[in-house]
């Protein structure tokens, strides 16, 4: 169990941080992206991934013509602790094996599943749900992204961190336990460049493995939908008119996870979306497809905010304005956006989901991780920060970028020749 790595003895990868079991398509494009990637670079490797959940499910994924099989090596994050698949059991069993031995590790590993499939892992790599690898959503939801890497590591796996936002980290213990990790990963990426900075800071001399790369959700293959084609996208566009697709984030429409505009916006959210569609409808003379990114009936899912500003302005607007029903997967969703002529999202990979097909976005920006990202494929321009801008100055800023989509959707097309590129590229050299 050294911690030997090259191409052709990789034959097990896991996944850290990411999986198909969730009703947001952006931790979703992020678990199809790292899958592509690892079968890109070791097309013989098994995949796994290891993160929460009470079942050993398996997902199938569909990525550049190969089908795959993905099993969860399902991890518990439970005041149960002497659960074999407990995080806290696991890592205890962890630091006895370093200090007892690889003789040791591998007894126990006869008697639990999870710890043997961790150790037979040739390599691991991390996406920590995309900009979960900080405490800004408090130490608890760090330390649930942070103890499986920890544990890989104390099981001398090799690490490697692919393109996600580092930090920003508010409180000592997470700065140094972030630091900690990253000084001892084989590679560490960013997915945008003010990214490269944290790191630098935290690591100093140390930042060697530090890189940027861009998004993994750019390379997320379009599907259509195996059901039959979305009648209403199809009818609007038979109109001839532009299709603008807007995302509405269900988050910002409930005014964050407290109710209490926690993200300070200047401007209501829900009123702006709606003024956002007259101004479209009225004054642009395009057709609106509300499009949902966070499935599910939870209060912040896309899905319910969606449907009650459909029923809001449905009469108002007859035959110009579509809300897309049902449960698709990330691929089928990025298919929709596609069909769009502009987009409007406030969620981050509904907007890379368009950027990715040369469909102009502007990004609805309530953190700082939209700018970074979108500036990374020279979109910095079209980004719109509630924090900073009232809704009319939004909606003159969304004017703008549509008057101009021809010229932006050609810039984003040679762009992505190259993101494509230096993506397949991140997992060179790691073995």
């Amino acid at each position: 169990m050294t911690n030997r790595l090259d191409d052709d003895n990789v034959r097990s990868v896991l996944v850290l941080g990411a999986t198909f079991n969730t009703d947001n398509m952006g931790v979703g494009a992020l678990a199809s992206g790292a899958v592509t990637l690892i079968g890109s670079a070791f097309p013989n490797a098994s995949i796994g991934f290891l993160d929460y959940g009470r079942e050993a499910t398996r997902s199938t994924v569909v990525s550049h013509g190969r089908t795959i099989q993905v099993p969860l090596v399902n991890l518990r994050f439970s005041w149960k602790i002497l659960l074999p698949n407990s995080i806290v059991y696991l890592l205890v069993v962890s630091m006895l094996g370093a200090l007892l031995g690889e003789s040791f590790l591998r007894r126990a590993a006869r008697r639990n599943p999870w710890l043997k499939s961790i150790l037979e892992a040739d390599l691991a790599v991390a996406v920590s749900g995309g900009d979960s690898f900080s405490d800004i959503y408090g130490l608890g939801r760090f330390f649930y992204v942070y103890l499986p890497q920890l544990l890989v590591l104390q099981l001398r796996r090799p690490l490697v961190m692919l393109p996600q936002t580092i930090g920003p980290f508010e409180t000592s213990l997470a700065r140094n336990l972030a630091a900690n990790l990253m000084r001892r990963a084989k590679r560490v990426y960013t997915r945008d460049r003010a990214g490269m900075d944290v790191v630098r800071q935290l690591l100093g001399p140390h930042a060697d493995p530090a890189r940027f790369c861009f998004d993994m959700g750019f390379i997320l293959e379009p599907r259509p939908a195996s059901r039959a084609p979305l009648a209403e996208v199809e009818r609007l566009k038979e109109a001839g008119r532009p299709l603008v697709g807007v995302n509405v984030s269900g988050l910002l429409f409930i005014g964050g996870y407290g109710r209490d505009n926690a993200f300070n916006l200047k401007t209501d959210y829900r009123r702006f979306t709606e003024d956002l569609i007259e101004h479209l409808i009225v004054r642009k003379n395009a057709s609106v497809l509300l499009v949902p990114h966070v499935f599910g009936n939870s209060e912040e899912s896309d899905t319910r905010a969606c449907q009650a500003i459909y029923e809001s302005l449905k009469d108002r607007y007859p035959g110009r304005l579509a809300w897309v029903q049902g449960d698709f997967d990330q691929n089928e969703i990025k298919h929709v956006i596609g069909q769009c002529d502009f987009f409007v999202g406030a969620r981050m990979h509904a907007c890379i989901a368009a950027l990715s097909q040369s469909v102009p976005a502007v990004g609805i920006a309530y953190s700082l991780k939209f700018l970074g990202v979108f500036e990374t494929v020279g979109a910095g321009d079209l980004v719109a920060d509630p924090r900073r801008l009232t809704g009319e100055e939004m909606i003159a800023l969304i004017e703008q970028a549509m008057d101009r989509r021809g010229t932006i959707s050609a810039e984003l097309s040679k762009t992505m020749e190259t993101v494509r590129r230096e993506l397949f590229a991140t997992m060179e050299g790691v073995a």
